[in-house]
């Protein structure tokens, strides 16, 4: 019971008016009751939301990893087939190839050094875990072997363009040497823009080497104005230009190269059927039929020479659709400074979308070309036979199994088939025996 002491106007008459406060009191402790159960509500509603992002993030960083290593072993070891496959098919030793498989090794060393670390820059929240020099190691491999690898595309867009715009030719222009040459000047190229410029410190400002020295565990990949222009153009701008010009000439003369083939098609069955009406004489015929049956090979050829700039169209375009964006970005906030910020999940989404480009060249090669398409499939037949035995074999490579199966039992009907005929032959031969010897008997017998 709480009380509450009340004094009148006049002191000489001082009264105590004692006034019960347990109402008041229910009150309060109602009010202070229902409070805590609000706070007690409200805490248990932001432990769930709290609970619920935590989980939601963990979600996005594991599936995040997944990702990039998924795009990191397919671009290893799609190259390495590639390389291996070219190793190992004759049939695909051709000039061009020698391009791919130079092309899948820059593509396997990117994924090798510079997916890598990136990698491990992403699962630590952005701390550099490999100190100052291998910072500049790491930037550096990055740069030369992405380039590299757009610098290969290039080359085999020109190749394809004089294969097909000037066939006839591109024996004496493509040849051993100017492949090495071409070869040489791709790989050493890039280091000018790579690591040169990184290790001496032209790529950046002083503030940022400043920053660096301050801070080593963070590896960020500042540049200035002047080596974002010289480094994207070299890297990307200028072979991206020759790309585009050349696979439109090639197509330019694909095209008419095809409507030409056709235009001789029509011409050479209009020429068979005057010829046979006419009567002309059998040498003349003769001739004009080997030059028709000339025509089918022409048109396989040209049907492949299609066929491959299609695929190589293809790489071109996923190219493009991968390293553009971070081109762009590249060259914008190089030259836009500090007015334009770019948040860390944009930063790694354009870097990763241009390293997918190493993991897509096999797969383009395997759905678009049926050589590599053969290659593959006989490479990774051969390689589960060898780890996994005939268990392997009748899984990896079950119509082979079953063609060897199918092989051993027509063998072994052959060998039934023949002891049957054997013992057959030996049945009839003594049945003969018998009705000879039963003949002799009945002839002696009459005499």
């Amino acid at each position: 019971m709480k009380v509450e002491i009340v004094l009148t106007d006049t002191p000489e008459n001082i009264t105590l008016d004692f006034r019960d406060l347990s109402t008041s009191m229910y009150l309060t402790d109602s009010y202070l009751n229902k409070s805590l159960e609000i706070n007690e509500t409200t805490n248990d509603f932001v432990y769930t939301n709290q609970f619920e992002n935590d989980a939601i993030i963990v979600f996005l960083i594991i599936l995040k990893c997944l990702i990039m290593l998924f795009i990191i072993l397919a671009a290893i070891f799609g190259n390495l087939l590639v390389i291996v496959s070219v190793m190992r098919h004759r049939k695909l030793r051709v000039i061009t190839n020698y391009f791919v498989v130079s092309l899948a090794l820059a593509d396997m060393l990117v994924a090798i050094w510079a997916m890598c670390f990136n990698f491990s820059v992403e699962i630590t929240n952005g701390e550099w875990l490999f100190g100052y020099f291998m910072c500049d190691v790491w930037n550096s491999l990055d740069v030369y072997f992405s380039s590299a690898s757009i610098l290969h595309l290039c080359c085999i867009s020109v190749d394809r363009y004089y294969a097909i715009v000037q066939p006839l030719d591109y024996p004496l222009i493509m040849t051993s040497g100017k492949l090495g040459i071409m070869l040489a000047v791709v790989w050493c190229s890039p280091a000018l823009v790579s690591f040169l410029p990184i290790f001496a410190g032209w790529y950046t400002t002083h503030e940022h080497l400043d920053f660096r020295k301050r801070h080593p565990k963070v590896c960020s990949f500042t540049v200035n104005k002047i080596y974002a222009v010289i480094s994207s153009s070299v890297s990307f701008w200028i072979p991206g230009v020759i790309m585009l010009f050349m696979y439109y000439r090639i197509y330019v003369e694909a095209d008419r190269q095809e409507r030409m083939l056709y235009r001789s098609k029509v011409a050479a069955l209009l020429l068979d059927k005057h010829l046979q009406i006419n009567g002309i004489s059998m040498g003349d015929v003769m001739r004009e039929r080997q030059s028709i049956q000339m025509q089918p090979m022409a048109s396989s050829k040209m049907k492949r020479e299609r066929k491959a700039a299609r695929t190589l169209g293809i790489i071109m375009s996923a190219f493009l659709a991968c390293w553009l964006p971070f081109f762009l970005w590249y060259i914008i906030t190089a030259l836009c400074g500090d007015a334009c910020p770019s948040p860390p999940p944009v930063v790694a989404a354009v870097f990763w979308v241009g390293y997918f480009n190493s993991a897509l060249n096999p797969l383009i090669y395997a759905y678009f070309n049926r050589d590599f398409r053969a290659a593959f499939r006989k490479t990774l037949g051969s390689c589960c036979r060898s780890l996994c035995g005939d268990v392997g074999r009748r899984y990896c490579c079950p119509q082979q199994f079953l063609r060897r199966e199918h092989h051993h039992s027509n063998v072994s009907s052959d060998i039934h088939m023949n002891n049957c005929v054997k013992s057959t032959s030996a049945d009839v031969l003594r049945a003969v025996q018998a009705c000879s010897s039963k003949a002799e008997d009945v002839v002696v017998f009459n005499t």
